[in-house]
């Protein structure tokens, strides 16, 4: 009887921990926006940064004459990370840069979202003149495991709500895996 209450007990120990609730980074957005000559500079800053050529160039869809925005026209830059250690490397950086401190409006479910205000507050980045004073945004998207799932083309399965990541445990991953303190 003993020996079956024992074994009971380590299963819940063991079962405690589910793999499919545990919260990951699926990916990181940096984007900077800008027209013309602004445009070049934010390439060329992206391409500093992540060390990739791959940048996708965003054109408008609207209209906006007070920015000099028409449609058709290029009006930003953006680059999806998808590499956890090239990531967590990065993030370090970017958070060092807003002296480890996020706001709570910052979040939403299932991502989160900063930016930077001048790129020469990252730690290993220096000033370059081609590009002068830029900033930009970061955005990380959050998933847990079987996500996939929802995103098949064929046999597309179910993905529940209680598989959404909220904003409290994007919280507590920021602030447990990077040391952030929370503000307003």
């Amino acid at each position: 009887m003993e020996q079956e209450t024992k074994q009971v007990e380590v299963k819940e120990q063991k079962g405690s921990s589910n793999k499919m609730r545990e919260i990951e980074v699926e990916k990181m957005v940096l984007h900077c926006g800008g027209t013309e000559d602004k445009l070049e500079k934010s390439l060329k800053l992206l391409e500093m940064i992540t060390g990739s050529k791959k940048i996708f160039v965003v054109q408008s869809k609207k209209r906006y004459p007070t920015f000099g925005i028409a449609p058709g026209k290029k009006s930003g830059c953006k680059i999806t990370l998808r590499n956890k250690e090239q990531i967590k490397d990065l993030l370090t950086r970017f958070f060092s840069a807003v002296d480890n401190q996020i706001s709570k409006k910052a979040i939403s479910e299932n991502q989160f979202c900063f930016g930077i205000h001048e790129y020469i507050e990252i730690p290993g980045l220096e000033y370059d003149r081609d590009i002068g004073i830029l900033g930009f945004e970061v955005m990380l998207v959050f998933k847990r495991k079987g996500k996939s799932v929802k995103l098949k083309k064929i046999r597309r399965g179910h993905y529940p709500k209680k598989q959404e990541v909220t904003k409290e445990e994007i919280l507590d991953y920021l602030t447990n895996n990077y040391n952030l303190e929370v503000g307003k």
